[in-house]
């Protein structure tokens, strides 16, 4: 086996043992909001000012939310999606006044 065919079954090995792999551990995970700090993020915000991870100005505001493992959001004194919908206007609204 040469070597360009022996890395590109070792990377379809990762990349196919990552994908199986995913499923699993976002199901031992969930959103808590509320808890992260400026720039530590890990996706898009509620308002939809930021689409990306660690795009937040801001620590600890209610539309900013980070995984953590499943049951231990409201021990950090985090909120739920709902709670924090609750407290949110999308980006949109705020514009509009």
């Amino acid at each position: 086996m040469n070597q360009r065919a022996f890395v590109a079954a070792a990377a379809a090995s990762l990349l196919s043992t990552l994908l199986v792999a995913t499923p699993a551990v976002a199901q031992e995970k969930e959103k808590c909001y509320g808890i992260s700090k400026a720039g530590q993020n890990d996706c898009a915000n509620l308002s939809g000012s930021h689409s990306c991870a660690g795009q937040s100005k801001v620590g600890n505001v209610p539309d900013e939310w980070k995984y953590v493992a499943k049951g231990t959001c409201a021990d950090m004194k985090g909120l739920s999606a709902d709670q924090a919908k609750m407290m949110v206007k999308p980006a949109a609204d705020s514009k509009k006044g």
